[in-house]
């Protein structure tokens, strides 16, 4: 059910106004940007939408209420407290609500921005060990020898609980080296990508890595692997941190200068900051989606009664704005699969949320 307008004004302000004075120190984007801020028509659309709405029933952590709270702190109309903070930081991240929105208000956009300015003016300082991870995630060659261990770990079939996934990785080599190897032997003719690696897609999840480059090749594309590209920003993007702008421009100036027809990304949240990056210079592609416009090779049906169920990542079908995975290439498989149940409902992992609050990721999950 959607509340009212009027349910909305009262419940995205946590304290009466009475006990809210004027304030003197208000964010410079928030004010840049009330154009943006204004454009909720507070239709309620979002709300049915919205994960951490739907887990608090809280109007406060919906999309319409994070609106009107920072347009309220941009106006001067609301102190800059703890609370607009808090619930900045609750957002998921999702963007469920941008394809809802009739008004077509750009919320992911205005979620990044509002986050930045909450640090810059050290209103929120990000969790210790994430701003390491950050800090490594900055600098690829530090951040996969500190993942080396994990590697390790899992080729040996040492896997901690909850630490590492299960998979046989490669420890030593690089994807870049395993993309120059195969193209040797394989000489592929048909269209030229640039791979993005991602770090910790390179430094943990390095064999997805490598299977994406097998695909790919194996169906004629030529696969580069520009190794000036770096962190793409996504991390640094969700946790308000300021260098996501000089890594974004490092991505871009590795990318375009890497002689490609495409960009392709087998992980949908750093496939979205690529995109941010490139702003429509170069074409950034799903690996799936790409193999789903050119043909995909087929593989024979498996012997095996083993059903695969498919998600589809929120950064995929609400960022990249994708309508979901081509069947032809799951068709390609040779497995049976179907769409999971609630394949398109958030999943609570959202960048860094379900790291930052790993309850309401799994509550969230759970729904």
């Amino acid at each position: 059910m959607k509340a009212t307008d009027a349910d909305s004004e009262s419940a995205a302000t946590p304290r009466p106004a009475e006990e809210q004075p004027a304030c003197a120190a208000r964010l410079p984007v928030l004010d840049a940007s009330s154009a943006l801020l204004t454009g909720c028509v507070h239709c309620g659309f979002c709300l049915e939408v919205c994960p951490t709405y739907q887990l608090s029933g809280d109007e406060n952590n919906s999309p319409r209420g994070r609106l009107r709270l920072w347009r309220q702190e941009a106006e001067g109309r609301l102190e800059p407290d703890w609370w607009t903070v808090k619930y900045t930081q609750d957002c998921v991240g999702c963007l469920a609500c941008e394809p809802a929105c009739p008004a077509k208000v750009p919320y992911g956009e205005i979620l990044e921005e509002v986050r930045h300015q909450h640090h810059e003016a050290g209103r929120h300082l990000p969790p210790l060990p994430l701003r390491l991870a950050a800090w490594f995630a900055a600098r690829p060659r530090l951040f996969s020898l500190a993942a080396l261990p994990l590697r390790i770990l899992r080729r040996i079939g040492l896997q901690p609980h909850r630490l590492v996934f299960s998979g046989n990785p490669a420890v030593l080599e690089s994807t870049a080296s395993y993309a120059q190897r195969l193209m040797a032997q394989h000489r592929p003719t048909g269209p030229r990508v640039a791979l993005l690696t991602g770090c910790l897609m390179e430094a943990v999840f390095r064999e997805i890595n490598f299977a994406t480059v097998r695909v790919l090749i194996r169906n004629n594309v030529q696969v580069v692997v520009p190794v000036q590209q770096g962190c793409c920003g996504a991390m640094h993007e969700h946790l308000g941190l300021p260098a996501v702008q000089s890594l974004r421009e490092a991505s871009r100036d590795a990318f375009l200068g890497a002689g490609v027809d495409a960009v392709v990304a087998n992980s949908s949240g750093c496939g979205l900051s690529t995109l941010k990056s490139l702003q429509g210079q170069l074409p950034v592609r799903d690996v799936l989606d790409f193999l789903g416009e050119i043909g995909v090779r087929a593989n024979p049906p498996r012997a095996t009664n083993a059903r695969v169920y498919v998600d589809l990542p929120c950064h995929l079908v609400h960022g990249q704005k994708l309508a979901g995975i081509p069947e032809s290439v799951l068709h390609a498989t040779g497995y049976h699969w179907e769409l999971a149940p609630q394949a398109r409902d958030c999943c609570g992992s959202g960048g860094v949320y379900n790291l930052q609050q790993p309850e309401s990721a799994q509550q969230i999950l759970q729904k």
